[in-house]
């Protein structure tokens, strides 16, 4: 990747993801790196991406990173796992900024902390099936094994609230059960939706497995890629500066309520944009 080196500090960083679940992405940037401006797109009408193409999951990309640009981003996060592990590579290709995805951050750090060398990985189907979870960790750590499980009605029940719910225990404790029986000691939460859902995800593997939350390691490394750059800025916005702005492609007074109900920053509005204009 060829960087443009007039990119400004003070330039907003872009975040994308397929729906609300990048949400926890940003939630994490804004607590680890504040003075950042951030711009926020949740393709909404087009959600979910674990059900779609890797070829339709590039050209959504392609074209939300185009729109992005328009605020003269100084940095892309993929914040969302099966856009990461699917048009991660082409889009790092095709730009001339830093871009970032989830899966590498989270990868790094379930590596790093697995004593027992089984990690479990959750994640929608379309990152499971591409194994990029298990190529990443591997490259780091050989004598490790990675044992994937697809877990499609995680987004469904934290998009609609049902965070704290018997229903949500129960559809947990028999997706996790055959990671509890194998004895894994890591378990990477490998979709943006997942950390909503920590507490019950905590709570019924126990405490012997460690979970690793790749929203809060990418925004980790987001920072160091920053300083390394130079371009993490230094400054708080100016007082009535729009820091935060958020976008979507459907159903923006839906995103807002949610947004909220986990920020709690006081998110009072999302612009629709139509995403075949880009």
């Amino acid at each position: 990747m060829k960087l443009n080196r007039e990119l400004r500090r003070d330039a907003p960083i872009g975040v994308f993801d397929s729906g609300v679940g990048g949400l926890t992405v940003f939630r994490e940037i804004m607590r680890q790196i504040p003075n950042e401006k951030i711009i926020y797109f949740g393709d909404t009408a087009r959600v979910p991406y674990g059900s779609k193409s890797q070829e339709t999951v590039i050209r959504y990309s392609e074209q939300i990173v185009r729109f992005l640009r328009t605020f003269q981003v100084k940095t892309i996060v993929v914040a969302c796992n099966t856009a990461s592990a699917y048009a991660l590579d082409t889009l790092e290709k095709d730009t001339d900024i830093p871009i970032i995805g989830v899966v590498k951050p989270g990868a790094k750090a379930a590596a790093e902390v697995t004593r027992n060398g089984r990690i479990g990985v959750i994640a929608t189907e379309a990152t499971i099936g591409s194994q990029i979870y298990t190529e990443y960790i591997r490259e780091l750590n050989r004598d490790v094994t990675i044992y994937g499980k697809a877990c499609p009605l995680f987004v469904p029940l934290v998009e609609e609230g049902l965070l704290q719910d018997p229903v949500t225990d129960e559809i947990a404790r028999r997706y996790l059960a055959e990671l509890i029986d194998i004895d894994i000691d890591t378990l990477i939460l490998g979709c943006t939706h997942y950390p909503l859902i920590r507490s019950t995800l905590a709570r019924i593997v126990g405490d012997r497995v460690t979970l690793v939350n790749p929203a809060y390691e990418t925004a980790k490394e987001l920072k160091e890629m920053l300083q390394a750059q130079g371009l993490l800025n230094d400054e708080s916005p100016s007082l009535g500066s729009n820091q935060y702005q958020f976008f979507v492609s459907d159903k923006a007074e839906k995103f807002v309520r949610f947004a909220n109900s986990i920020i709690k920053y006081g998110i009072l509005s999302a612009k629709a944009v139509n995403m075949e204009e880009y």
